[in-house]
C-alpha cells in the first residue's frame, strides 16, 4: 500500500504538470489575408467598420476560416488590389512571424472587371471579342511575371508559412437571367474559358513556388450566376457588388481554403 507521502508526492507531481507553461496549448497560428475583392468579401454586402474602400467583410473566407482555427488574423485584403498593389500595401504584412499566408490576386491585373462590363452590353455597343482577347493577352504574357514576383516576396518573408494561393470561380452557368446585361451564349463560354485560363497561370506560378492552389471551378458550377442556388451575384445595386461571390459563395469558399490552411 502507498504510502500518504508517496500519494501526496504524486498529486503534487500532477497539479504541477497541469500548471506548467510547457504543456499549455500551442500558441494561436497567425494568418495574414492578402488579395483582391473576392478575398476582401466584396459580394456579400456587409463590411467592417474602418475598412472604407477595401470593403473588408466577416463574411469573407479569410475571416471564416481564422476564427474556425482559432488564427490571429491580418486581413489586408483589398477591393481593386492588383499584384502591384498587394506588393506596396499588403506584403508588408506579411512577416517571418506568419504561420498561414492565403493570397489571391491576379483577376485585376487582367481587367476582369472592365471585361464583363463590356461584354453585358449589346453586340452593336460593346466590342466583348476584343476585351477578352486582351485579357488573355495580358494572362499569358504579363500576368505570370508579375504572380513570380510577389511569390518569391511571400516566401522570402516568411519561408516557413503554409502558403495558399486562391483562384476564380468560372461567372456563367450558360444562361443570362438579368434583364440589364446581355451576355451571348458565346460571350459567356468564352468569359469562363478566361477564367480557366486565369487560373492555369495562377497555379503554375503558385506551383513553381512551392505553394499550394486552391482551385473552385468544380464547386461553384451550377451556383454562378443565375444558378440555383446562385452563388456568385449578377448584376447587382450596388454595381460593386455583382460579379462576386455571395456569403453562401463565400462560405463555399471558405470550406474550400479552409481545408488547406489545416
Amino acid at each position: 500500500m502507498k504510502s500518504i507521502a508517496s500519494l501526496l508526492s504524486a498529486a503534487a507531481l500532477g497539479a504541477a504538470m497541469l500548471l506548467s507553461p510547457g504543456i499549455a496549448h500551442a500558441a494561436a497560428p497567425n494568418y495574414v489575408a492578402l488579395g483582391d475583392s473576392y478575398a476582401s468579401g466584396v459580394g456579400t454586402r456587409s463590411y467592417i467598420s474602418g475598412s472604407g474602400a477595401c470593403q473588408r467583410s466577416t463574411k469573407a473566407y479569410p475571416y471564416i476560416d481564422a476564427t474556425r482555427i482559432g488564427a490571429n488574423l491580418t486581413f489586408v485584403a483589398c477591393s481593386g488590389a492588383r499584384v502591384a498593389d498587394v506588393t506596396a500595401s499588403q506584403l508588408a504584412s506579411v512577416t517571418s512571424a506568419a504561420n498561414l499566408v492565403s493570397v489571391q490576386v491576379g483577376g485585376n491585373d487582367a481587367g476582369f472587371s472592365s471585361v464583363i462590363t463590356e461584354c453585358a452590353k449589346p453586340s452593336w455597343l460593346g466590342d466583348c471579342t476584343g476585351a477578352i482577347n486582351n485579357a488573355q493577352a495580358v494572362i499569358n504574357n504579363t500576368l505570370p511575371g508579375r504572380l513570380n514576383g510577389l511569390y518569391g516576396s511571400i516566401k522570402s518573408k516568411a519561408p516557413a508559412a503554409r502558403v495558399v494561393v486562391v483562384g476564380y470561380p468560372r461567372l456563367f452557368n450558360g444562361t443570362d437571367c438579368n434583364a440589364g446585361t446581355f451576355f451571348s451564349p458565346t460571350e459567356m463560354t468564352r468569359l469562363n474559358q478566361t477564367a480557366d485560363l486565369l487560373n492555369s497561370r495562377i497555379a503554375a506560378s503558385a506551383s513553381a513556388a512551392g505553394f499550394t492552389f486552391v482551385n473552385p471551378t468544380q464547386l461553384f458550377i451550377g451556383h454562378a450566376v443565375c444558378g440555383s442556388p446562385e452563388w456568385i451575384n449578377g448584376l447587382s445595386n450596388p454595381v460593386s457588388e455583382s460579379y462576386h461571390p455571395n456569403v453562401t459563395g463565400q462560405a463555399n469558399y471558405a470550406n474550400l481554403v479552409g481545408a488547406e490552411l489545416d
